[in-house]
């Protein structure tokens, strides 16, 4: 499905009823609006994990322009700020109030942008693997990869990450080389095949004086009103713990709970899809009361 925001189709689908029969009355779930990771990649790496969650609240899957099945738009517009607008957008178009927006690693950068941008509208907010500002912890990046990958991963996250090289080549390398590093669980490679990929957003976002390496929320995280989970993963190379750390120091002290994964990389789930998705439910569950 395609719905109309800030000039641009915006893909959408959607797992659950926001309605549901509670004998003599509707019962309404809460909406929880799902942002991928990439940028460049869509949403079908969280199905069928997140469609699980449909007995508790209403998922909603969106691909952010240019990326999966949205629109592209101008180039111009693939910002975090313009992104972050777009959730808000997107939620008054469809009438969704209050929603949970949950965003893992790029996905989770844009719930930052729409959470400070936007304080007042989300209900709660779920960021796994994310960070707050990029270009940080660079050294740390790479060593870790190098640990986990071996000594040629370790010099391609250092071409990358601190040399700031970046062209199609080289994320093909990456795709190749490192990506299989983020988790110590292989991922299906099913998914892979079954993902629309954008590589010129992510080069976008990426390049040497790009926004993914010059961005900061932190100063502005007290902005945040709304009860916040944190997850992380502590042997995550691509966005360390030491990210999440400094998210959770941030942000309002009361609205915080942190998850910390030992022996886990990026993503969370992939390695202990258990016990994220039960402190998933279990703080959706709580936001519902």
């Amino acid at each position: 499905m395609h719905v109309l925001v800030n000039g641009v189709r915006l893909f959408f689908d959607v797992e659950g009823a926001r309605l549901v029969p509670d004998g003599p009355t509707m019962r309404e779930k809460p909406t929880l609006i799902l942002l991928h990771g990439g940028p460049g990649m869509d949403h079908s790496s969280y199905k069928p994990r997140f469609s699980k969650l449909a007995d508790v609240t209403q998922v909603v899957f969106l691909d952010h322009r240019g990326n999966g099945r949205s629109d592209p738009g101008p180039r111009e517009s693939w910002t975090l700020a313009q992104w972050g607008d777009d959730v808000q957008a997107f939620c008054e178009a469809l009438g969704i109030a209050r929603p949970i927006v949950l965003g893992t690693s790029f996905g989770g950068m844009v719930a930052l942008a729409y959470a400070t941008r936007h304080p007042e509208h989300p209900a709660k907010l779920i960021l796994v693997s994310t960070e707050a500002a990029g270009g940080t912890h660079l050294e740390e990046r790479v060593a870790l990869f190098e640990r986990l990958g071996g000594p040629e991963v370790g010099a391609l996250a250092r071409r990358r990450l601190i040399d700031g090289h970046m062209d199609a080549a080289l994320l093909d390398e990456w795709v190749r080389l490192a990506f299989p590093v983020y988790t110590r669980t292989s991922r299906d490679p099913a998914w892979v095949r079954r993902t629309i990929v954008h590589p010129e957003v992510h080069l976008w976002f990426t390049r040497s004086n790009g926004e993914g390496r010059t961005f900061n929320f932190l100063p502005m995280l007290q902005r945040v009103q709304c009860p916040t989970l944190v997850l992380g993963g502590e042997e995550d190379p691509m966005i360390p713990i030491a990210c999440q750390e400094e998210i959770v120091a941030a942000l309002p002290a009361h609205l915080v709970r942190f998850e910390r994964f030992p022996g886990c990389g990026h993503g969370v789930l992939t390695d202990a899809p258990e016990r994220g998705m039960a402190v998933i439910r279990d703080f959706i569950t709580q936001s519902a009361e």
